[in-house]
Order: C-alpha cells, then sequence, then structure tokens
C-alpha cells in the first residue's frame, strides 16, 4: 500500500522560507513523476511544481525563482523549498506521486503572515 507522509509545514512571516518533505513508501521501484499542489480557502487545488525522474520540473508562473522542487529517487523523496514567502501562499500543501496510479498526501498548512 502506498502511502506520503509530508512534513515541514507551519507559520512564517512574509519573506520567510520553508522546507517541505514528502517521503512516498510502500513503492518498490521508480516513481515517474512527483509534485506539490495547494489549495487556499475557497479555492480550487491548483499545481504548484512537479519533477520527473528525470530531473526536468515545471513550476507555476506565481512560484517561479521563489520555489525549488527536489528529490532523491533512493529515498522515494520529495522535497519543496520556498523562499521569499508571500501571504498569498498560505494554502494547504499536498504532495503528489504518479506510479502506476496517482496518490495524494494528506496535506499540510502552511500560513504566511504579512
Amino acid at each position: 500500500q502506498v502511502q506520503l507522509v509530508e512534513s515541514g509545514g507551519g507559520l512564517v512571516q512574509a519573506g520567510g522560507s520553508l522546507r517541505l518533505s514528502c517521503a512516498a513508501s510502500g513503492i518498490t521501484w521508480g516513481i515517474n513523476r512527483m509534485g506539490w499542489y495547494r489549495q487556499a480557502p475557497g479555492k480550487q487545488r491548483e499545481l504548484v511544481t512537479t519533477i520527473t525522474s528525470g530531473g526536468s520540473t515545471n513550476y507555476a508562473d506565481s512560484v517561479k525563482g521563489r520555489f525549488t522542487i527536489s528529490r532523491d529517487n533512493a529515498k522515494n523523496t520529495v522535497y519543496l523549498q520556498m523562499n521569499s514567502l508571500k501571504p498569498e501562499d498560505t494554502a494547504v500543501y499536498y504532495c503528489n506521486v504518479h506510479w502506476y496510479s496517482e496518490y495524494w498526501g494528506q496535506g499540510t498548512q502552511v500560513t504566511v503572515s504579512s
């Protein structure tokens, strides 16, 4: 059974940084695509960033230059380094993994105060 465990959310002031982690268990070999989505109150879930097994990345325009996604294939873990955080980055952040099927983490709250 595949499980995704996220960590690293919290409260930070505008301009600050946070690093999210998502560890996938129950996976026996290479994960194709990993990524992060977020959902703010009253809004739909939106793509933040993805990374393929080969390291190709894709970012939403709103986070380009501020967020960086990376992955450790040996640990089946994906990271999201978030710098220069803004109040509009406040949301629940969800890890997403494509491995034969699609899997979601439980979500971690990120709150950026002004």
